[in-house]
């Protein structure tokens, strides 16, 4: 009888806590579903008849490896116009989403026993693709500097092992946006050491307030960002990376042997991008998450939700995180324990890409299971 012998990475990593959510709500009827992370709204009609017109033009076939040149002169464009950078075309990589883009940097950067800084909370995936790749996360807390990062305490962790710094801003779970200043001082730290930073931007066009890129600061930044939640585009899987050349193009090389491409009746709908007016979305989002500080606030301490559609808000006292969310879950909301997104266990995370009606119920909810 034969057995099968699962590589010894497969048991580094997890099966996404997010997704177990994701899995339950389909069992549950009509359940007030603030758990899983993407827009409410739908792909713009002219990003669906640019892609309608991609398939009937016969643009089905593989793209270059690194995306089609419109697309990333397009992306070098827009990169000069948030960041001031200007970006060759071998410092651009087209990628299947950001998640895709992240999957490449950690492969291509991360050898066996490296160390990667993780500000934690962090978003799900940072932690298990680290450990994947053989890599060690380190985590920086957070907790007591408003989810903000102290460069002081961030030089303290650096040992000649660490390769890596991850940051994600605006951030998820928390909301948090990294202030121009601490940028400055974290680019300060990494140009001391010599370190990378991946500045994970997917969020950066869901900014309520002033947002400065990672790559405006500090040279040595790799910086992946995404059309999927701009764009309600989630399920098209489109990013991209720019940064150092030398990274850019061993991205590449592994794209070769993975991905391939992009996929292309996706990018060039993406051409079509630019034509949408995003200044709607991201004014409802804004007055959706107001909407939810004004029922939740008085009863839950929440981080600051400067961008992104989350809220982190910590758990009732005498109750851990995962317990809440249980207590939620049997009364039919749904919510993700902040165990998934944090060595700690204290708090929980709302999503507010919902219908106004199922936010305010969903608030209320949570505010009387709290105060019960």
């Amino acid at each position: 009888m034969s057995t099968t012998t699962l590589a010894a990475r497969v048991s580094r990593i997890d099966s996404s806590g997010i997704r177990k959510i994701f899995d339950l709500a389909r069992s549950l009827k009509d359940p007030i579903n603030l758990s899983i992370g993407q827009p409410d709204f739908d792909v713009a009609p002219v990003v669906k008849d640019a892609a309608i017109a991609a398939i009937t033009a016969g643009r089905n076939s593989y793209t270059q490896t690194q995306g089609i040149p419109e697309l990333r002169a397009l992306v070098a464009s827009d990169e000069k116009a948030f960041t001031g950078r200007d970006y060759a075309p071998d410092q651009v990589l087209i990628t299947s989403g950001v998640s895709g883009g992240l999957f490449l940097a950690l492969l291509a950067l991360v050898d066996d026993g490296d160390e990667v800084i993780i500000p934690d909370p962090y978003f799900v995936m940072y932690k298990h693709l680290v450990n994947l790749f053989g890599g060690k996360p380190v985590y920086l807390d957070t907790y007591d500097t408003g989810f903000g990062i102290d460069a002081e305490r961030l030089e303290k962790l650096i040992t000649r092992r660490t390769k890596l710094l991850l940051l994600n801003s605006p951030a998820n779970p928390t909301g948090r946006i990294l202030p121009k200043t601490q940028l400055d001082n974290i680019a300060r730290v990494c140009a001391r050491y010599g370190i990378t930073v991946i500045a994970d931007e997917i969020y950066r066009l869901f900014a309520y307030g002033p947002m400065t890129s990672m790559a405006e600061v500090y040279d040595n930044t790799l910086v992946l960002v995404g059309h999927s939640k701009t764009f309600g585009m989630t399920g098209w899987r489109l990013g991209y990376a720019c940064g150092p050349k030398e990274i850019v193009e061993a991205m590449t090389k592994v794209q070769q042997y993975s991905f391939v491409c992009a996929p292309s009746v996706v990018q060039y709908a993406a051409l079509a991008c630019p034509q949408v007016d995003h200044s709607g979305n991201l004014a409802a989002y804004r007055r959706k998450r107001d909407l939810m500080l004004s029922i939740l606030r008085p009863t839950f301490e929440i981080g600051s939700p400067d961008g992104a559609f989350y809220l982190w808000a910590k758990a009732p006292a005498g109750m851990t995180g995962d317990q809440f969310v249980q207590k939620a879950i049997e009364n039919n909301c749904l919510i993700i324990p902040g165990s998934v997104f944090s060595e700690r266990n204290t708090h929980f995370r709302i999503c507010y890409t919902v219908p106004d009606a199922k936010l305010k119920a969903g608030a209320e909810l949570l505010v009387k299971l709290a105060t019960a």
